[in-house]
C-alpha cells in the first residue's frame, strides 16, 4: 500500500490552509537528539550564558528554509503560535517563514509583517534568529523610511535588540548607504557584550568591503577605543600593512 504523501507536498501553494499545529508536527519529525548536545553547547545555553535555558531540536538551518517557502502563506495567526515556540529551531522557522511572506509581499503590504516582528523582538533571542531575519524585516523594510527605530533599539537593555540594530543596518550597507551603520557603531563602541563588537566590527567591515574611506575615517577616529575583538573583526580583510597600524592604535 502506497504511503500518504506528507503534509510538505500536500502544500506546495504556500500553506494558505495550513495550522500551526501541521507545520511543528513536520518539523519535530525531523529532530536528531545526537545533534541537540552540540547546539545547545554551541548556542550557549548553559547557567549564566548568553542563550541560558533555551531548548534545541536538533535541526539544521537548511531544512528550515526549505518548510519555510512551503509554508509562506501561513496566515499570521497561526505563525504567531510558531515564533513564540520554546524551541530554538521552531522560533527561527517562524520568522524565515516571516522573511518569505516579507519578499512575496508589494510594498504596500509590508509594514503589517514588519510591525509582527518588532511585537515578537522579544522570541528574537539568539544571534542566528537575528542575523538571519532583520536584515529584511527591519532593514529593507526602513530603506526608503526614518530610521527611528534603530536608535530606540540600540539604547535597548536586551543584547538581542542592540544586535538587531547593527545588524538591519547591512540592508543599508548593501545600498551603499553607510551613514546609520557608522553612527550606530558609535554608539556600540563601550558596549559589554562580545556578540555586540563581534556584530560591530562585521559591519564596519562590510562598509570597508565596498568603500573603504569611510571604515579607515572611523578607526582613525575610534580604533584606541574600541574593543579588540571589534577593531579585530572591523580590520580583518585588511592589507597586512594597514591592518598593523590599527592593532598598534587599538586598546591593549
Amino acid at each position: 500500500m502506497p504511503k500518504s504523501k506528507s503534509i510538505f507536498q500536500k502544500k506546495l501553494l504556500g500553506g494558505e490552509t495550513s495550522k500551526a499545529e501541521e507545520v511543528i508536527e513536520e518539523v519535530r519529525k525531523l529532530s536528531d537528539p545526537k545533534a541537540v548536545e552540540i547546539l545547545s553547547r554551541f548556542f550557549k545555553t548553559g547557567k549564566g550564558q548568553y542563550g541560558e535555558g533555551d531548548l534545541f531540536l536538533g535541526i539544521k538551518v537548511p531544512p528550515l528554509r526549505k518548510i519555510s517557502k512551503l509554508y509562506k502563506g501561513l496566515p499570521l495567526s497561526e505563525l504567531q503560535k510558531i515564533v513564540k515556540s520554546k524551541y530554538h529551531e521552531e522560533r527561527l522557522l517562524g520568522f524565515f517563514i516571516l522573511c518569505e511572506k516579507f519578499q512575496k509581499t508589494p510594498e504596500e503590504g509590508r509594514k503589517e509583517l514588519h510591525l509582527f516582528y518588532l511585537k515578537n523582538l522579544k522570541y528574537v533571542n539568539n544571534w542566528d534568529i537575528v542575523d538571519l531575519s532583520s536584515r529584511e524585516l527591519i532593514g529593507d523594510y526602513l530603506i526608503d523610511k526614518k530610521r527611528d527605530i534603530l536608535y530606540k533599539l540600540v539604547k535597548s537593555n536586551n543584547l538581542w535588540e542592540r544586535r538587531v540594530a547593527i545588524i538591519s543596518t547591512y540592508a543599508f550597507i548593501r545600498k551603499g548607504d553607510f551613514k546609520d551603520t557608522l553612527k550606530i557603531s558609535e554608539n556600540l563602541l563601550t558596549d559589554k557584550e562580545d556578540l555586540i563588537h563581534k556584530a560591530v566590527g562585521w559591519m564596519l567591515r562590510e562598509v570597508g568591503n565596498r568603500s573603504l574611506k569611510p571604515e579607515t575615517d572611523f578607526l582613525d577616529k575610534h580604533a584606541h577605543k574600541m574593543p579588540r575583538t571589534m577593531l579585530r573583526y572591523a580590520i580583518e580583510k585588511f592589507p597586512t600593512k594597514l591592518k598593523l597600524k590599527y592593532m598598534k592604535a587599538g586598546k591593549e
